[in-house]
């Protein structure tokens, strides 16, 4: 077996996640010097530059950026199979979610999951857009694109959009439209697209990557079109809508996660309206060579198990 001078892996990883020299070697408590020349003997070995160095910036070149995915992910696999003799494999996890998934949905049950396996130490990477799926960002992932042959992947949400608004502003509706007063709940007549049209519109743009894209989706599900006098607010995240929509200012698009919780749903009205699939579906996912990894496991059971009872309680 033919290896490259072992002792400089962990220097590369580190100068790389780091991005420094020096902060690689304050970590690794040894000198500057000794991280220079470990890189210098990994290069040699390789026979390939790793890094490209430019006054006080360092990056890494694409020959490193290709080393360090295969290099992080080997030295994470060892950690994990010796913490797995130790009995400590299940002591740290990391997660990496949509912050609007993390911040409405997972982190409400989080109390549950400490309950229920206390030896899991899980920390959340909470991202804004789809994660990159790499032992480097977290250890397992919630993604919409299930994309990567190297990962497994576990349905766990299909996403549909429903218009809802808050207690209080469905009221104001109601007064407004002369809704007779004695329907309630599931019993109310079915609002019209017309009806919607006559309020102010919260939309989320990065569902659909474009103004109005969400809206322009919901009206299209009824062979639609957005009326040119319907007056829109514009909103990057749902999250940032939904707290306009519970502060009274319209009609905002969401999904079931974002009101899974009893609080969310008594601070909400789901209208009376038909709802659209986006497309979008969300995946627990996780490196299929660490599939055997207990904590891994615990928590995709976990998550599958709630996903399922959210999917009732929604239906």
């Amino acid at each position: 077996m033919k290896l490259p001078p072992l002792k400089s892996l962990p220097v590369f990883e580190a100068v790389a996640r780091l991005n420094s020299f020096s902060l690689a070697a304050e970590e690794l408590a040894v000198s500057q010097s000794a991280i220079s020349h470990q890189i210098k003997q990994l290069e040699t070995y390789l026979g390939e530059r790793l890094f490209w160095r430019s006054g006080r910036t360092l990056t890494l070149t694409d020959e490193g950026r290709q080393y360090l995915d295969g290099v992080g992910s080997a030295l994470l696999q060892i950690e994990r199979v010796s913490e797995q003799l130790l009995g400590h494999e299940e002591s740290r996890l990391r997660l990496s979610a949509f912050s609007s998934f993390a911040v409405r949905w997972l982190v409400p049950r989080l109390p549950d999951l400490q309950r229920q396996h206390p030896q899991l130490d899980l920390s959340l990477e909470m991202s804004s857009e789809n994660p990159l799926l790499s032992d480097r960002v977290a250890d397992c992932f919630i993604t919409i694109k299930p994309t990567s042959p190297a990962f497994s992947y576990e349905l766990l949400y299909t996403e549909r959009l429903f218009p809802v608004c808050s207690q209080d502003y469905w009221q104001r509706m109601r007064r407004e439209l002369r809704r007779d007063s004695e329907f309630e709940g599931r019993d109310e007549p079915e609002l019209s697209t017309d009806e919607v049209s006559e309020f102010p519109l919260l939309s989320t743009h990065s569902i659909f990557d474009k103004a109005a894209g969400d809206w322009e989706a919901w009206y299209h599900g009824v062979d639609q079109k957005i009326p040119g006098t319907v007056r829109i607010q514009h909103f990057s995240h749902m999250l940032l809508a939904l707290e306009a929509a519970r502060f009274h200012q319209g009609i905002a698009l969401t999904n079931d996660y974002m009101l899974s919780t009893p609080k969310d749903s008594g601070d909400f009205v789901r209208l009376p309206c038909h709802s659209v699939m986006t497309g979008d579906s969300f995946y627990f996912a996780w490196k299929t060579s660490r599939r055997q990894e207990r904590g891994i496991q615990t928590l995709r059971h976990w998550l599958v198990d709630e996903a399922i009872r959210s999917r009732l309680r929604a239906s």
